[in-house]
């Protein structure tokens, strides 16, 4: 050994560059202010939301619904009573005389048929009903 040193030069503290990060800042910075600048305006459709309205005075007669179902063999019921598809043009004219505004509720059980369901919404439109509802879970039939 010769004696030779080696001599390990001083390592330099890690240092924080701040100007670097400033400019990544105010490039995200004109990047946001340029996208927002860009953005149209928001075309939004008008939509006219229900009001509620208050609940009739105690006294005034609740509007009869009328519950009309079909059954699997084609009979049809009007509130629970079997009728035959002749007297529905009948019935249905005369509940609408009756009501000033009439509503329906048209029902079937587990094995109505289409058919005959789309018969009878044809003889309410005949009639002239726009209120009416088509329920969507089956029911025993007659009830």
């Amino acid at each position: 050994m010769d004696g030779t040193k080696i001599t390990l030069r001083p390592r330099k503290k890690a240092r924080i560059e701040i100007i670097p990060l400033i400019d990544v800042i105010f490039f995200l910075l004109a990047t946001f202010v340029l996208f927002t600048l860009s953005l149209n305006r928001i075309q939004s459709v008008e939509v006219n939301l229900p009001v509620a309205s208050p609940p009739p005075p105690p006294g005034t007669p609740i509007p009869e619904i009328v519950n009309l179902q079909v059954s699997s063999d084609g009979s049809l019921f009007w509130n629970r009573e079997a009728i035959e598809m002749d007297e529905l043009p009948v019935r249905i004219a005369t509940y609408k005389s009756q009501e000033k505004d009439p509503k329906v509720l048209v029902s079937g059980d587990e094995k109505a048929r289409f058919g005959t369901t789309v018969l009878v919404l044809d003889e309410l439109r005949k009639a002239g009903i726009e209120k009416f509802s088509v329920e969507t879970k089956t029911r025993a039939t007659g009830k």
